[in-house]
């Protein structure tokens, strides 16, 4: 079976700029500068399997990068979202839980924590600490979010 031509690259010199400062920055994600790498590899006419035997990855990562930097140049090697799984709680159970925890205390408490407000609102430990934070983080205001998350009195000394 034949393997797929590899797909060509060339750069402009602000990608080979950008991309070589992606490669050297202290401050980088390893995934970002192995995209990077990639890429510069490529311009080079390096083959995929050169690539990946260089970089320690698979040919089909090195296929995948290509590709997506070939269609959307420096934007392509940009983490694209990952699908998430289906919220767990429902409209109402949100509006509940943001309604408790911004109108109510817990008992001896100066603020809810998510695990707390998810035994009290009666969710499993796991969706509590999962489902309620981002549900919070998403219909609450952040000024009310901060203060759910914190208490409102801090102690001298602590």
């Amino acid at each position: 079976m034949a393997t797929p031509k590899a797909i060509a690259i060339e750069l402009s010199e602000t990608e080979a700029v950008e991309l070589a400062s992606r490669l050297r920055r202290r401050r980088v994600a390893r995934a970002d500068a192995m995209r990077a790498e990639i890429v510069l590899l490529a311009a080079e006419r390096v083959s995929n399997l050169a690539i990946a035997k260089r970089l320690g990855i698979t040919r089909v990562t090195v296929t995948t990068w290509r590709r997506r930097f070939a269609e959307k140049r420096l934007d392509g090697l940009l983490n694209e979202p990952r699908p998430v799984a289906p919220r767990t709680i429902t409209d109402q159970k949100v509006a509940d839980v943001v309604t408790t925890t911004l109108e109510t205390l817990p008992v001896g408490r100066t603020h809810w924590s998510s695990r707390g407000m998810a035994r009290s609102s009666g969710l499993g430990p796991i969706d509590g600490a999962t489902d309620l934070e981002s549900v919070l983080a998403a219909t609450t205001p952040q000024r009310d979010l901060q203060a759910v998350d914190r208490p409102a009195v801090r102690r001298q000394g602590t």
